[in-house]
């Protein structure tokens, strides 16, 4: 199905958990994407404009202009997704080529709900200092860059010297569309519940990629009492062998100083985000406040089961598409980046992260329930509505 913008907007099926490994493989191969023209060549005219002699006139004026690279070349709608393949899915540290389908998948998923004209790069070293300097070599390529499946906190280093370096947006999408949805869907849940989000007290497990974004954008919504949970427990100042984004964590949350385990962090809390392989004990689930919110956000097998959630919380949340509110990247970062480029922002801001959530939200309108507090991640409508408050914010700035 298409729009009139000539985007594709895809049609629900009944039930994905009857798909094949034949129907998977399939549909994986020669890849997932191909090039497409947009200017005719079916004459000698045409060829003489969109080639030689023709563009020589076009490459001169970009000589003497180079803003001019933003009209007359995609650059301003291309987005390339790029990855190490150190930390892709749940299977880990793969390497480039085992990457580059997932990467394919991500740059189809900006065609489709943006219109975004995508390719992946996949690149063969875990060095920030070459990924670093790779893409600052291919900048005049490409309009912005989605960073994609970089293990932490790796990743964390090289987003920020990435921002640094280039003058587009640039976002790591595990870290910042998994942040912006869970947001959304926080804000949705309150709403139904007629409950202050400030006098919330919120537990994460998992301080990789997306449970430290995660913190960070509570935080910034006015969110308080956020605890963060590792491996090895409650994330607090007074630990030792901190990573410097553990220690940075810890001076940032867990205000009342709890130490100890999961279950202790549990106890009393409103809120459990789980972004982590981990697993929730169903009785450390029975000590949290009544009318709770669980996000058991791991796939494909979540930190808890839904059905045993749901004896406890008032809103279950997962990362599955077979159980209700699905909390999906693809609700963020297709607006997200659409909203920037259209903007022509040189950065994607925090505030521009808030205005997504609050979009997603908005989107939902009277649909809002208990098993819906996020859109579905095929409605057609987030896209454009997540672009046009990013754009919003972008042009205020």
């Amino acid at each position: 199905m298409t729009d009139v913008s000539g985007v594709q907007t895809p049609v629900p099926e009944a039930d994905a958990s009857t798909i094949t490994r034949e129907e998977i493989f399939a549909g994986h191969e020669g890849g997932k994407l191909s090039v497409g023209i947009t200017a005719p060549l079916d004459t000698k005219r045409a060829l003489s404009i969109a080639y030689t002699p023709g563009v020589a006139e076009v490459s001169r004026a970009i000589a003497e202009q180079p803003e001019l690279a933003r009209r007359y070349t995609w650059t301003s709608r291309l987005v390339v997704v790029v990855s190490d393949g150190s930390a892709v899915l749940g299977l880990g540290d793969i390497g480039p080529s085992a990457s580059l389908p997932v990467m394919e998948g991500k740059s189809a998923l900006f065609k489709n709900f943006a219109g975004l004209d995508s390719i992946p790069l996949v690149l063969s070293t875990n060095d920030p200092d070459e990924i670093v300097e790779t893409l600052v070599r291919l900048r005049h390529s490409f309009g912005a860059v989605n960073l994609e499946d970089i293990s932490a906190p790796r990743c964390f280093e090289i987003e920020k010297r990435v921002i640094e370096a280039l003058d587009c947006p640039v976002m790591h999408d595990d870290q910042h569309g998994t942040a912006i949805v869970v947001l959304a869907a926080l804000k949705a849940a309150t709403k139904l519940q007629q409950r202050q989000r400030s006098s919330l007290k919120v537990v994460i497990s998992g301080c990789g990629a997306a449970g430290v974004a995660c913190a960070n954008i509570l935080l910034a919504d006015g969110i308080t009492d956020v605890t963060v949970i590792d491996s090895k427990g409650i994330v607090h100042s007074g630990r030792e062998n901190l990573n410097s984004v553990k220690v940075d964590v810890a001076g940032r949350t867990n205000p009342d100083g709890r130490t100890g385990t999961l279950s202790d962090a549990l106890v009393g809390a409103d809120v459990f985000v789980g972004v982590s392989a981990g697993k929730v004990p169903e009785e450390a689930l029975a000590t949290m406040n009544s009318d709770s919110i669980i996000f058991a956000l791991s796939n494909p097998d979540p930190e808890v089961h839904p059905d045993v959630a749901a004896k406890y919380a008032a809103i279950v949340a997962t990362g599955r598409s077979d159980f209700p509110n699905q909390i999906n990247n693809v609700l963020a970062f297709p607006g997200v980046f659409r909203g920037a480029l259209d903007a022509g922002a040189r950065r994607i801001t925090e505030e521009m992260k808030l205005a997504a959530a609050d979009a997603i939200v908005e989107v939902l309108g009277d649909d809002l329930a208990a098993d819906m507090i996020v859109p579905s991640p095929l409605d057609p409508r987030v896209a454009p509505a997540v672009a046009a408050a990013v754009a919003r914010v972008a042009g205020q700035g």
